[in-house]
């Protein structure tokens, strides 16, 4: 069940009183109908909710963000159950989900709010998280530009952006084509890519 498009604090949603099998990722990696179309579909996750973080503006519209100097990148809010999917295995799959060699953006959508980047919303997420971009780097041998960032200010992107994947399956699904991730991201990661289409990538 998606929430009220309301702002919340990255940092608060991840200290706020949440069930107890519960936690929350904030990953930025291109345009957020794929990054939410990808992690629908791991098993432990719970829900997705694709948004805003990391600007100077308070409360951005989407067209704001793509048409003017906000800041923000589009993100996607990751709610997991850590019994089922750690968060090391969610960035397993954030890693072979986008091009981490590319900072400007990701495949065909180029531009600041589409720069890929990890959100830790804890200490304890940033410490998982670089020790995560050092190994992917050492084993892949690519030179890793993603960024980890400090929590920042999330805001819920309109209604309609929300499963997307689900709501438009044509439409995404031309989308995804069109913007050729898929082959890019099979160049670039052979069979360890993750393409959405298993609700198990760790196998």
């Amino acid at each position: 069940m998606k929430r009220s498009f309301i702002a919340v604090s990255a940092t608060a949603l991840a200290l706020m009183a949440l069930p107890a099998n519960a936690a929350t990722a904030l990953f930025a990696g291109g345009c957020f109908w794929s990054v939410e179309a990808n992690f629908d579909k791991v098993e432990g996750v719970t829900s997705t909710l694709s948004g805003l973080a990391g600007g100077h503006v308070p409360n951005p519209s989407y067209e704001q963000v793509v048409y003017s100097d906000t800041g923000h990148y589009e993100v996607v809010e990751i709610e997991y159950d850590p019994e089922i999917v750690s968060y090391e295995q969610l960035l397993t799959v954030y890693w072979h989900t986008t091009d981490p060699t590319e900072g400007r953006g990701q495949f065909c959508d180029m531009g600041p709010s589409y720069r890929p980047a990890i959100f830790a919303l804890t200490e304890e997420q940033r410490d998982i998280a670089e020790a995560s971009r050092a190994a992917i780097a050492e084993e892949s041998g690519y030179a890793i530009v993603t960024e980890i960032k400090d929590a920042a200010l999330f805001y819920a992107a309109e209604e309609y952006h929300q499963d997307f994947h689900i709501k438009n399956p044509a439409r995404y699904e031309a989308y995804r084509i069109g913007c050729r991730r898929d082959p890019a991201l099979e160049r670039l990661w052979g069979d360890k890519a993750y393409l959405g289409t298993s609700e198990n990538p760790f196998s």
